[in-house]
């Protein structure tokens, strides 16, 4: 305790939790929608972990090591992973989304009871499966990005992109020396200083726009166009946007993007996407366009005369570019895969949705 580089790295670390803590409050006092809630709130708890559990020092004091904190720091980028997609593509939090978690912390548990030499290996399996979650996180928030229809949030996905995309490199390089032997006196005190940095920012970025980062508890609703709120000028590029969107069927084409969109309406991209998310409800262009080919598909399958219409056609018949995103989006609107959907509808004899104006 005398060391100063310990004394330092202490202070680092300290600094790191004060700021993981004070932030995760915050976010899970907030208004955001339960499935970030929850998806947050894991990952401040388990950076938390992590902080603790990275350190020799810490890991000797009594009460610090094992339990909740062992638990949640072996699954920490599987949290992390949890937090982006929920985050960036505003995707509920279901079963699946927790498996990274689950299958870090079953890896780690395996290297916890093994011996050396197995041990180093599964340790490195363990760094390397973390490291592909976080990279598979990052390229989500850069995929993402185009289509992100909040502004804050998108000035928010460079900065975040830059930074983890250091911290994820230079933690992984020290983790997997570490499994294979290699020790220096500076890897816990280089450790401490990223992280400080890292969460000490991310704390400042929160509480700066956390509102517009993280949304309301509930979206909101489609504004009428004849709300005396809207701007006239912007009533008018509301109009042109449903009719292309309903006359037109913009959104049956599978390669639409904001953009192109944006040309048809014949208005700046930036506008068209404060409008969509402003006066229409929704954070990122995926979910806006979607939204007309659900009901759709809803239409096509609750008919008897297109029964023998496979789901694929039904997908790539309304824009969808393979079958995967299309299940996903038809289950997170109604609950049901579109097989599931139609088989009880057309058992219940439930009347055609009508397509949403």
């Amino acid at each position: 305790m005398q060391d100063p580089v310990v004394l330092v790295e202490f202070l680092l670390r300290g600094a790191a939790i004060g700021a993981l803590a004070a932030t995760g409050f915050a976010f899970v006092r907030s208004s955001v929608q339960a499935s970030l809630r929850i998806a947050g709130a894991l990952f401040f708890l388990s950076t938390i972990a992590y902080v603790v559990n990275s350190s020799p020092e810490l890991r000797e004091m009594p009460g610090l090591y094992g339990g909740p904190v062992l638990l949640l720091s072996l699954g920490g980028a599987g949290y992390f992973w949890l937090f982006v997609i929920t985050l960036f593509q505003d995707r509920p939090t279901s079963l699946p989304l927790f498996v990274p978690a689950a299958l870090l912390t079953m890896v780690g548990f395996v290297g916890i009871a093994t011996d050396p030499p197995v041990r180093n290996g599964v340790w490195i399996a363990h760094n390397v499966i973390e490291l592909a979650f976080a990279l598979h996180a990052l390229y989500v928030i850069y995929d993402s990005w185009r289509g992100d229809l909040v502004e804050a949030r998108r000035r928010l996905r460079g900065p975040f992109l830059g930074i983890v995309t250091l911290y994820v490199m230079i933690m992984s390089f020290i983790e997997i020396g570490e499994s294979v032997g290699i020790q220096a006196w500076w890897y816990s005190l280089v450790g401490g200083g990223i992280m400080a940095s890292f969460c000490l920012a991310g704390s400042f970025v929160f509480l700066e726009i956390r509102t517009a980062i993280f949304g309301r508890a509930e979206p909101a609703g489609p504004a009428p166009l004849d709300a005396p709120s809207i701007d006239p000028a912007d009533r008018i590029t509301l109009e042109k946007l449903s009719q292309a969107m309903d006359k037109g069927a913009a959104w049956k084409d599978e390669n639409l993007t904001i953009g192109t969109l944006a040309e048809k309406v014949g208005v700046p991209e930036h506008r068209l996407r404060r409008l969509i998310n402003d006066n229409l409800g929704h954070r990122n262009f995926a979910a806006f366009v979607n939204t007309r080919r659900i009901e759709a598909a809803k239409q096509m399958l609750a008919d008897p005369a297109q029964s023998r219409t496979t789901v694929a056609a039904v997908a790539f018949d309304l824009g969808f570019g393979s079958l995967g995103p299309f299940n996903r989006a038809f289950k997170e609107a109604t609950g049901k895969t579109p097989t599931q959907w139609r088989r009880d509808t057309l058992e219940n004899g439930s009347p055609k949705p009508e397509t949403s104006g």
